[in-house]
């Protein structure tokens, strides 16, 4: 059972949800990434996904698609972020989703990054455009490592489509609030409660919302049915917006603490 697994056994033995933040690494720097996964932890995230820039971020809005943007001027690298992880694993033990497309893990070299993942403390990869359909290869190479892949499900999901996925995914199923691409959203569609319940259906795992969910409100909403709820642009909205980086990490902990709050 690794970190993933844990949290949320640990999670329902106390009735709560998990909180999910993302960040894109890099943004605003490598220092900064660091040091904002400790505050997060600290400050009431269960578990933490981590951007790997990429030049084409189909997925991601334009809030994601800038930071992305400021993180590759800065030159971050794909083994920049596994050493980031490697140090953050000398003092904390949240649980890291490695959030990416697949072409960097390709040109990295997917047993490599596999065996360097699990050596640095990553517990799960979600590759936004790795169809279930391809990623047989993959998927055995992450289970070797005892590594989690996390799998997207949409509201356009066809009930075979969950079938195949439910069978595959691990750690825990990552349910789209919308179809599009990453950003914030005053409300949220009530297909994805019909989407959860579907993939009940199909799978004990674990389900967490996320695109668009930006407030506590939203964050209980989808609590109210669904495992976890996902928190990103919201986020990197508030990392973009802070021209004193003194005080981001006050301002970031106090975010964290205002979603996770009961």
């Amino acid at each position: 059972m690794n970190r993933i697994a844990k949290k949320f056994q640990a999670l329902n033995k106390t009735e709560r949800k998990a909180l999910i933040p993302y960040i894109t690494a890099g943004d605003p720097d490598l220092a900064a990434t660091e040091a904002l996964i400790l505050k997060m932890a600290e400050c009431g995230a269960d578990i933490i996904e981590l951007g790997v820039p990429f030049s084409d971020p189909m997925a991601d809005g334009p809030v994601i698609q800038r930071a992305t943007e400021r993180a590759l001027t800065k030159g971050t690298k794909l083994i920049d972020i596994l050493d980031l992880v490697s140090r953050v694993r000398k003092v904390s033990q949240v649980p890291i989703v490695l959030f990416s497309y697949f072409n960097p893990l390709l040109q990295f070299g997917l047993e490599k990054l596999a065996k360097k993942a699990a050596e640095v403390g990553i517990d799960g990869v979600l590759v936004t455009d790795l169809s279930p359909e391809e990623a047989g290869n993959f998927l055995s190479i992450l289970c070797r490592y005892n590594l989690d892949m996390i799998f997207l499900l949409a509201p356009t999901s066809s009930d075979e489509r969950i079938a195949k996925v439910t069978k595959l995914a691990r750690g825990f199923i990552y349910a789209v609030s919308r179809t599009g691409i990453t950003g914030i959203q005053q409300t949220l569609s009530d297909t994805v409660v019909e989407l959860v319940l579907r993939i009940r259906k199909h799978s004990n795992l674990p389900i967490a919302v996320g695109f668009g969910i930006s407030s506590r409100e939203q964050v209980k909403e989808v609590c109210c049915y669904a495992d976890g709820a996902i928190v990103g642009s919201r986020i990197v909205a508030e990392i973009e917006a802070c021209k004193d980086q003194t005080q981001l990490l006050e301002k970031i902990g106090s975010l964290i603490q205002e979603l996770a709050s009961d």
